[in-house]
């Protein structure tokens, strides 16, 4: 016996309500269907996309008398909302009388899922008025505009996510302006920055990646056949603008069934947004590491436990966001690759986005989860990242002494001979440089050219510039 939907019309976006209900929780879903985006890429989430569409589609055709008012009151009532919120089990029905599984199984038969739903509605409405349901429509009409709007309740989790992670850098950047640390370039020591440098090229990233994604344009399908809708006689253009309205999306030129351009853009918006997280993510990981030990991931119980080492402190929320997006460029590519489509129909190009967008708005999603609650929680070591800064014993600072040196070839032959002599001995650099009598400095010259708080350059400005933009998007954004 099957269960019915406890859905209401319209389903309810992220920002408007709660989130969608998802799957049921599995084995790997902790790491890889963390956050909100997760339930709004299901199954459920997508057949009530669906019927969104068909009933919005058959709202604003009856706005301008192409159907009767009858077909979308007709539809919104099989949403059954009076059942919203009873603790019905969702797992399998989506209330109007099919199992989610079967619908699967029919859906392998005709190529999609639309063909057997759009049945199973004209089922449940009265005679007179199935024909009008999923009028003048083709099946990727629903299908595409459900993406979009799948697309939309999704991103509207990942982006409050992504916010609150640029929101964390900038109360990081601007409480470490002056924490000085090593620079490291090729995994070896540089020259010193501060932690608030590094801090604010995490937001500035942050802040670019979010407003790409947010600025995708997001557009309703509505073509019939093939583009022209002939059914509704000259009529047709008429009603994108009205269904675009009603369900929140974009209008677009002219039906794009074979161009897949808006399907593209959010692909490469979500993957150049995990390749951001990733990125802060691997910093993160590798200030944690014992031997540098600069910064740790937030503590809880059993969290980053080790099964056969008791005294491990592993970063699992870095690890886990690196796991996430690790699988996502391959889905942009498959993206990507299908949008060479064969004239007003693709065979098999299309059909392979479904469960490639899903996956690319899950595994975004949950990496943003993921990073805001380890930059949320971040411990930053001051004090480590000053001792780390003489783990070379001066050399990082070598670069600036070749400056005090008049930066002539000269002096930097002198620099790189001190260099390799303290790096043979185990000197301090200092040392080395004041028992070289080719080094005309003094000791206070040498000890100022050895000071990493002096070698900052523009460091601070930088911080308060991305920090300066950062308030400036946050306002806009308000």
């Amino acid at each position: 016996m099957t269960s019915p939907s406890p859905f209401p019309f319209p389903f309810p976006a992220s920002a408007h309500g709660g989130p969608s209900p998802g799957p049921r929780p599995g084995l790997f879903s902790g790491m890889f269907a963390r956050g909100g985006a997760a339930a709004e890429v299901s199954d459920v989430a997508w057949l009530a996309a669906m019927l969104d569409v068909e009933t919005a589609l058959a709202g604003a055709q009856a706005g301008i008398g192409l159907v009767p008012a009858e077909v979308p009151a007709a539809l919104a009532k099989i949403r059954r909302p009076e059942l919203h919120g009873s603790g019905i089990d969702i797992g399998t029905d989506i209330g109007i009388g099919i199992d989610i599984a079967e619908l699967g199984e029919q859906a392998a038969r005709t190529g999609n899922p639309v063909i057997p739903l759009v049945a199973a509605l004209r089922e449940r409405v009265e005679p007179g008025l199935r024909r009008f349901v999923h009028y003048g429509a083709t099946s990727q009409d629903i299908n595409d505009t459900a993406a979009m709007l799948i697309a939309r309740r999704a991103l509207t989790p990942i982006l409050a996510d992504l916010s609150a992670c640029a929101d964390a850098c900038a109360r990081l950047a601007s409480g470490h302006r002056g924490t000085v640390m090593a620079g490291r370039t090729v995994l070896q020591h540089a020259v010193p920055i501060t932690f608030g440098l590094k801090a604010a090229g995490w937001l500035s990233a942050l802040d670019r990646s979010r407003a790409g994604l947010a600025e995708v344009p997001l557009p309703v399908q509505y073509g019939g056949a093939a583009g022209t809708l002939s059914v509704l006689g000259e009529r047709g253009h008429e009603v994108p603008p009205l269904l675009a309205a009603r369900l929140g999306l974009a209008e677009p030129v002219v039906p794009w069934h074979t161009d897949r351009t808006p399907v593209a853009r959010l692909a490469c918006a979500l993957g150049t947004a995990a390749g951001t997280l990733g990125k802060v993510a691997n910093d993160v990981k590798l200030l944690a590491q014992t031997e540098v030990a600069e910064v740790a991931e937030p503590a809880g119980p059993g969290r980053g436990t080790s099964s056969a080492m008791p005294h491990k402190r592993n970063p699992v929320g870095s690890m886990s966001v690196l796991a996430c997006v690790q699988r996502v460029p391959g889905l942009v590519a498959s993206i990507l690759d299908g949008m060479v489509q064969e004239h007003e129909r693709a065979a098999g190009p299309w059909q392979a986005e479904w469960e490639t967008l899903g996956e690319l708005l899950r595994l975004t999603g949950s990496a943003a989860s993921w990073l805001r609650e380890v930059l949320e929680g971040l411990t930053v070591d001051p004090a480590r990242m000053r001792a780390n800064l003489g783990a070379t014993r001066g050399l990082l600072m070598a670069e600036q002494v070749v400056v005090r040196l008049g930066g002539t070839p000269e002096a930097r032959r002198l620099v790189d001979a001190a260099c390799a002599r303290a790096t043979e001995e185990g000197a301090e650099l200092r040392e080395v440089l004041l028992a070289d009598p080719g080094v005309s400095l003094t000791a206070e010259e040498v000890d100022a050219a050895l000071d990493p708080a002096g070698a900052l350059g523009s460091a601070a400005v930088f911080v308060d510039r991305a920090l300066a933009a950062h308030a400036n998007l946050t306002g806009a954004d308000g």
